[in-house]
């Protein structure tokens, strides 16, 4: 699967998610280097995802920006064809967990 059909399908499971809030960041010249493919907020919480395809990986302004978001108290995650179809529960998963470790 391609880097673009990735994408579009990651954009059609979170488009389907309830309060998920999500974007697609313009590089090219206008924005900053290095950012996520897409920016989401999802019950309250901050999540970056980057697209990968072909056993490709984030090159290491990505890794650099990635961190940088996982220090601020986001999440950072590669996203590829292997794993696309198991963001809803990754999700899930990540949200629960996290609720957990609030409340303590």
């Amino acid at each position: 699967m391609s880097k673009s059909l990735t994408q579009k399908k990651l954009r059609k499971i979170l488009a389907s998610l309830p309060d998920c809030y999500h974007f697609f960041p313009a590089t090219g010249g206008y924005g900053r280097s290095g950012v996520p493919d897409f920016i989401v907020c999802i019950r309250g919480r901050f999540l970056a995802l980057e697209c990968k395809a072909n056993g490709n990986t984030p090159t290491p302004l990505q890794e650099r920006e990635m961190e940088n978001i996982c220090r601020s108290g986001g999440c950072a995650h590669v996203i590829n064809e292997s794993n696309v179809d198991s963001l809803p529960a990754t999700l899930d998963i990540m949200l629960d967990d996290r609720s957990e470790k609030e409340a303590r």
